[in-house]
């Protein structure tokens, strides 16, 4: 499965773009829930966010949904972190 971030806004503006294929990861599984937990309560369009807060998309397959600061969920801002965080 291949988990897609992109994050844009914030004060400097600066768009980052990460994904992880958890085709061959030990955890897949757990990176797998987790990205249907987060899509669960995200918009299916942009979201509105504060001045200077960062908007985010998630892309899971085919399914993407939109999350803005500070309205995260804790399943939303977990696997944007780890994606930034790990993805290529």
């Amino acid at each position: 499965m291949r988990i897609q971030v992109s994050r844009t806004g914030g004060f400097a503006g600066i768009a980052r773009h990460r994904e992880v294929d958890t085709t061959a990861l030990p955890d897949a599984a757990d990176w797998e829930a987790l990205a249907e937990s987060a899509l669960i309560t995200g918009q299916a369009e942009p979201a509105p966010g504060v001045p200077d807060g960062f908007r985010y998309r998630i892309t899971v397959g085919d399914r993407t949904v939109h999350c803005a600061d500070p309205a995260l969920t804790e399943a939303q801002r977990t696997l944007i972190s780890r994606i930034l965080k790990e993805g290529a």
